[in-house]
């Protein structure tokens, strides 16, 4: 038996070490972290939480800035079809106090699509500013878990804020603040959760995350209802306190991660947390792996200069983009688009959260099993389809409606998560949060789009539900240029991809 007080990570050619001597990084960390543990699990749990408050603050508005239902006090002046804004205020009311929307709050109900809009537009605009702007932190300076606390704190606090609004354009302001903040929070929970654990638990391990959305979304008809007739600023305090525990357990319990250590050169802290997280002893020195001085200290926007310097990786880069633009605009549209469907909204919400979930486990329990670029091809297709039918059918059969939008909005769902995984196995350390991070870009900026479309779609549904089905299908085919990932070890720099890449062409060749 080896000795169990050697170094973790010392130089010895002894005989009793029962592990081979690991040749790489990645087969280093492999062998500190390949078995899955108790350690990984709490942390890949605690991590994952972030997605709650990531869906609760992507979503709210559909609650927060509905137009509630309205009726009529002078039946000779006034009937349930007439036109809102061309009535006198004194011969209708709203059911419920005004203060349970924005847009009854503010009497917004005749500003126009452009202001009653704006809100939900300057959160998207935050995230697209805030993606840009706080993007490579995670990979250069502050790191994984410095970066998610960050987010988490900025998105607190703007939600605490929101609450306090007292016009549309202080509210709006406050989301743009809070979609800047929101940016950056999934991609570092994804990268630093999957990093914490072997490539054999990647998937199941980024899945944590992809449920814990699904629960973020589904909590929000729970918090609509349990708020129901109260004052809309209560969703935004219900949202914003346990966001700032969160940041508290962050910042205390949570480990950093060990890859981005050591490709910092911060190799005692990395030795530190893989004796916490892993169970076998390494008998290696990393002094003996080299790494590129400029790979490993990137200065904030380097990563972004590496991820573009070789051909391969733009290709791989935009092609993945394109897809994650044609998934954004469904899966950001969708929840949007059942105001044009003749169904109750709250239910149409809570079913769209719960397809979520077979969405997840798919994702959880078969993304060891499933190719990449098939399983993707077949969700972006499959989406399309149901979409297009949707506005086929136009408001003839409105439970058909509702079943082909829960079938497309479960396919961009589970399209969704693959697309983040297969980012991850995409790209090496050195620029994984920041490939991560522009393909979420591309996500939220196809959902940019959605709102416009959703609106033009009232009249026609052709132009939501029908281009949503176009924009994914032509999109998703973008997949056919990326290279198959299933199985893959994760690699630490530019050159290590790329000799895995010529390898692989050459046994295959």
């Amino acid at each position: 038996m080896a000795d169990s007080t050697r170094p973790l990570l010392s130089d010895s050619n002894s005989s009793d070490s029962k592990l081979p001597p690991p040749r790489t990084l990645d087969e280093t960390i492999e062998q500190c972290i390949g078995n899955f543990g108790w350690a990984q699990f709490l942390q890949a749990a605690l991590v994952s939480l972030a997605w709650v408050f990531d869906a609760q603050q992507t979503f709210i508005t559909v609650f927060t800035d509905l137009q509630p239902t309205w009726h009529c006090l002078d039946s000779d002046l006034c009937n349930s079809s007439s036109n809102l804004c061309t009535l006198p205020n004194q011969t209708w009311s709203w059911d419920l106090n005004p203060h349970v929307s924005t847009i009854s709050e503010w009497g917004l109900q005749c500003a126009g699509s452009l202001v009653n809009g704006l809100p939900a537009s300057s959160f998207f605009l935050g995230c697209l500013i805030g993606g840009l702007a706080l993007s490579t932190l995670a990979d250069s300076s502050l790191g994984r878990k410095n970066m998610l606390l960050l987010s988490c704190l900025i998105m607190s606090l703007s939600s605490m804020l929101t609450a306090f609004s007292t016009t549309i354009w202080v509210y709006a302001f406050l989301r743009f603040l809070n979609g800047f903040g929101r940016a950056t929070v999934g991609t570092c929970a994804l990268v630093l959760s999957t990093e914490l654990v072997g490539k054999k638990w990647r998937g199941q391990v980024g899945a944590m995350g992809f449920l814990c959305f699904t629960l973020g979304f589904l909590s929000l008809p729970l918090l609509g209802y349990i708020n129901n007739g109260n004052s809309w600023r209560y969703l935004y305090v219900y949202t914003s306190v346990p966001t700032l525990i969160y940041c508290v357990l962050v910042r205390f319990f949570v480990w950093e991660s060990p890859r981005w250590l050591i490709v910092k050169g911060r190799k005692e802290e990395a030795v530190s947390i893989l004796r916490s997280i892993g169970s076998n002893a390494i008998t290696m020195s990393f002094s003996s792996l080299c790494l590129d001085v400029e790979e490993s200290n990137p200065d904030v926007y380097d990563a972004l200069k590496i991820l573009v310097r070789k051909p391969w990786s733009v290709k791989r880069l935009l092609a993945i983009m394109a897809v994650g633009f044609g998934i954004g605009m469904v899966y950001y549209g969708m929840p949007l688009a059942l105001t044009n469907l003749n169904f109750n909204l709250y239910l149409g919400v809570v079913f769209n959260a719960l397809s979520e979930l077979p969405a997840f486990l798919i994702t959880f329990c078969f993304m060891n099993k499933i190719k990449r670029r098939e399983a993707l091809i077949g969700f972006t297709s499959l989406t399309g389809i149901s979409s297009v039918l949707i506005a086929s059918l136009g408001q003839r059969l409105g439970s058909l409606q509702i079943l082909l939008e829960l079938v497309s909005f479960f396919s961009a769902c589970t399209a969704f998560n693959m697309t983040l995984i297969y980012t991850i196995e995409l790209f090496p350390t050195c620029v994984r949060n920041s490939a991560l991070a522009m393909v979420r870009q591309a996500l939220v900026f196809g959902g940019v789009f959605s709102p416009v479309m959703v609106a033009a779609g009232r009249d026609n549904q052709f132009w939501s539900y029908g281009m949503f089905g176009l924009v994914i299908g032509l999109f998703g085919l973008f997949v056919v240029g990326l290279p198959e990932t299933r199985g893959s070890v994760l690699c630490d720099t530019m050159d290590e991809e790329e000799i895995k890449n010529l390898t692989k062409e050459h046994i295959i060749g």
